[in-house]
């Protein structure tokens, strides 16, 4: 220490001279109440719309009416024209992505197809198949299939769903018809107009 240190170390123990230490007592914290701001309550509106988006809502097993094993599968949104409808029934739709379910557990079964509607949306395919099998010699018959039925229902961006064709699996497999995503909207009514003008 130089002089000048301990000059003021001096002066300091000699002012703290009759300075006795406080006791120390519980301190009693309040929780800080959160300011609700707009900005605050738009970012949770945020938050919970991308947990809606990577969610599973697909119902659980035990909510599944069953289907018997070579049942047709057969679903169509109101406003399907009656031709898309019978063009997917018939299988002349390009099938771009394919799901097999083959020895999946119901569970397993249940993420798969919402992750894979996701994708198929994502990369804007049109067409799918789910290949979910037949079940007849399980001991609940058609679980994955009656699972499958019921799931497409649930799902907003499936239009239409119908049994496949026996050269794509019969009643084992299902084609699925998806929403046009927002770009292909977009890139048909500019070449709609684009043909009109």
């Amino acid at each position: 220490m130089n002089d000048k240190q301990s000059q003021d170390a001096a002066l300091f123990r000699e002012l703290m001279g009759d300075v006795t230490p406080l006791k120390n007592s519980p301190r009693v914290t309040q929780a800080r109440k959160a300011d609700h701001t707009p900005g605050l309550q738009q970012r949770r509106r945020a938050a919970g719309q991308v947990l809606d988006k990577t969610s599973n809502h697909l119902a659980p097993e035990e909510f599944i009416t069953p289907v018997k094993p070579r049942d047709v599968l057969d679903f169509k949104r109101d406003g399907v024209q009656h031709g898309v409808y019978k063009k997917l029934r018939l299988g002349k739709y390009q099938v771009d992505s394919r799901l097999d379910m083959h020895r999946l557990t119901v569970n397993q079964a249940r993420n798969a197809t919402a992750g894979f509607i996701r994708d198929c949306m994502a990369y804007q395919i049109r067409c799918c198949l789910i290949t979910h099998g037949r079940g007849e010699c399980r001991e609940k018959p058609a679980l994955l299939k009656s699972c499958v039925n019921h799931w497409l229902q649930q799902l907003e961006d499936v239009l239409a769903f119908h049994s496949a064709q026996p050269q794509h699996g019969g009643t084992g497999a299902t084609y699925v018809l998806l929403r046009k995503s927002e770009t292909k909207r977009q890139e048909n009514k500019e070449k709609y107009s684009k043909g009109r003008s």
